[in-house]
This record gives C-alpha cells, structure tokens and sequence, in this order.
C-alpha cells in the first residue's frame, strides 16, 4: 500500500493503521514510525524480488494468444535513471554526476527493465550505478538474459543494436529487433548485401577487432566471426534485426511492431512518476534496492488487476488506463477490501470502462505549459546556506 499511495511516506502507512485500530474500537497505537522502519528493514530482499518476478509470470502465462504478437512473445527493454537520498552510503554506491558540486546533487542509479509488451508487466529488472565500467544498460541487461526464452523477440531502441548483444540473442534462441546505431546509420547502404526489397537488404556483419572492456579474452575468441543481419527502413527509421525472412516477417510488419516499442516509455513513466518512484526515499543502497523492487511488484500487481480486467471485458491490457487502475485499487483498499467473488467482478468490470485512445504517431512538443514557481536553486551546500542565513538574513527577492 505504501508503493501505492499518493504520500508513500512512513508516516502515512502508520497513521493510516492508526486510524483503522482506533476506528475497530482497539487499543490507540503509537504513531511514531520507528517500528515500521525496522519491519522493513527485516523484510528479505531475494523475496521481495520473488514476489514480484512470480506476479509478472502470473500475468504473462495467462495471456490468451490473441494478446501477442503474431503469435509470439515480444520483451521489450529500456532504461532509466532514479534518484536516491543524498546520504554517504548512497553516494559512495550510486555517485551524483561528475557535473554537479558536493552538496549540490543526488545519488543517481540507473534502471533496466525487460517488460512484456501484452500485458505490461515488468519480467525482471536491474540496477546500477550511472557511471563507471558497466553502468551501460547493455551491462545491466545481460544480467536479465535468464529471463529470456527460446522463440521469443527482444525490442529496444538504438543502444542495443550491437554486434556482441545481437551474437548472444541469436545464440539464445531470441530474435532481436532495434532502430540503428546512430554511428553505423549513417553508413549504411542499401546497396550491399542481398537485395529483399526496396531499402530491405541482407548484410554480413564482422566481429569488431577490439575487445570490449566488459568482455573476458574467452568470451570474445568464442563470438562468431560474422553474423548475418537484416537491415531495413521503414517509417523514416533505419532498423536491424535477426528477423531475416522477408515472407513471415514482411518490412511492413516490422514497422509497425518497432512502433509497439514506445510502451515502454509509458510503462517507466507509470513507475516513476504516477506510482513515485522518481525518487527512492531509503537512506541505504540496500534499502533502496529494496524499495524498487517493492515498487515492481506494486506495479505487476497493477497489471495482473489490469489483465483480469481485460478478460473480463473481451480486451487487451494495453487498452486500460494504469493510473484509472490504481485510483480504483486504492478506494477499495480504503474501503477495507473484499474477497466476495461478485463484488470482485464488479470491480473487474469498472477497472475495464475506460479506454486508453490509440493515438499511434502522436506527437507533442517537450515542454509545460504551466509555469512553475521560480524558486531559487541551491548554489551551495546546505549547511554554507545556513550560515549564510544566519549571519545576514534571507535574501531580498530579485525581480
């Protein structure tokens, strides 16, 4: 409940269970949040990590096939950035930029997710810091490889369209399907290789002659010294793939499938900013990685609520509205729950009235609206500021 409240603080879980013992006619609890710190903290983090992984897998294995694509499982993956508390032990794990002062900035780690385009649940997850050998998201994903299987498609964007990351999805069954690396799309040419159509060729990529740093002298004497790649343009992008025959997976197909990739965007959006995890409150790098994967399996609790809901209603997950989802949850948690299979139902089918337009291709300028208040920012660290204040008042405000 906490992962799912709008305040997501101590205080609110403690007062709110304050409430319902004084409401039940017990004996007043003690508000004070201590005691809830410590409980987490005993919580084991290998089953919270379970927990989640296995509500992803609820959510996926019972997926009808009219849910996927062509028949086959796609995963998508991306990667963010998240902020910690600014404590020593958060920085010396996840350091803030180099760009910014001491005092000035936040710990700051990177996420990778690996996330089913059907339902929208996250499969599996990792966290790194930002900077620093093997902080790339190609790094962190390799740590999820396991939760990969045979026969599958893995969707990402132009980070991963990488001979090393491509040799080792053939190698594992997955077929791989990414926009083109910025420095190979610019010279690319439709010209080479095995003509499948317009601007749609068969290519023979070498195995670089540089080791990469991450990669052990055994792992890269046993990459292959070529690997045949499809390349092809469609929709004003340049995209690579192992998907290599023209007739099962024609270019038009592929277009449209690369457009699905963007869910992914949405679905980090949904985690970081409509449940909150932006920012991780925990003092600890432990404890932050704690709270992250309690976020995760927040979330994939959602989208099993999400896929129950769309059977009930003859739809697909990805047509229902995550915040829509998680308001309703918290009125029932508010209203103290039920497990009456007919008001379960009707919550079903709530969950499932409205829909999320398809707007494919929309575009929108980056930028607010709303002018937000012009506070001034933090130019040195806080204590300085302090003293500053201390011994000569605020400062007038500048016009």
């Amino acid at each position: 409940t906490q992962a799912l409240s709008e305040d997501g603080s101590c205080r609110a879980v403690v007062n709110a269970a304050a409430v319902r013992r004084a409401l039940d006619g017990g004996e007043p609890l003690a508000t004070n949040t201590s005691a809830d710190c410590q409980a987490r903290a005993r919580l084991p983090m290998p089953m919270i990590a379970t927990l989640a992984r296995e509500a992803a897998g609820l959510v996926t294995r019972t997926a009808p096939g009219w849910w996927l694509w062509p028949v086959r499982r796609v995963r998508l993956v991306d990667g963010a950035t998240v902020t910690l508390s600014d404590t020593p032990q958060n920085q010396a794990t996840y350091p803030q930029p180099a760009s910014q002062k001491a005092g000035l900035g936040f710990p700051i780690a990177r996420l990778v997710a690996l996330v089913c385009l059907a339902t929208g649940a996250v499969l599996n997850a990792a966290l790194g810091p930002c900077a620093g050998k093997g902080s790339d998201e190609q790094s962190l994903l390799r740590e999820l490889f396991d939760s990969l299987q045979s026969g599958e498609i893995l969707l990402g964007d132009a980070f991963y369209a990488t001979y090393f990351l491509l040799c080792e999805l053939v190698r594992g069954g997955v077929d791989g399907l990414f926009e083109q690396h910025g420095a190979r799309k610019r010279s690319t040419d439709f010209r080479l290789g095995e003509r499948l159509g317009a601007r749609d060729h068969l290519i023979v990529l070498s195995k670089p002659k540089k080791r990469p740093d991450w990669m052990s002298p055994e792992e890269y004497a046993q990459a292959p010294a070529t690997l045949t790649v499809r390349e092809c343009q469609a929709g004003g992008k340049i995209m690579v793939t192992t998907l290599l025959c023209p007739k099962a997976t024609p270019k038009s197909m592929l277009k449209v499938l690369y457009r699905q990739r963007w869910h992914v965007e949405l679905d980090l959006r949904n985690l970081k900013t409509t449940l909150g995890m932006e920012h991780l409150r925990c003092k600890t790098p432990a404890m932050a990685l704690k709270e992250v994967w309690v976020y995760l399996l927040a979330y994939n609790l959602i989208r099993l609520l999400m896929a129950q809901a769309a059977l009930v209603a003859d739809q697909i997950p990805r047509q229902l509205s995550f915040k829509h989802v998680v308001q309703m949850w918290g009125c029932v948690l508010q209203c103290g729950g039920t497990h009456d299979s007919v008001c379960i139902h009707a919550l079903l089918v709530l969950m499932a009235q409205p829909r999320v337009g398809r707007r494919a291709g929309r575009i929108e300028p980056r930028a607010l609206k709303r002018r937000l208040k012009s506070d001034p920012l933090l130019t040195k660290p806080r204590k300085i500021a302090q003293e500053e204040v201390r011994e000569h008042g605020h400062p007038k405000k500048q016009r």
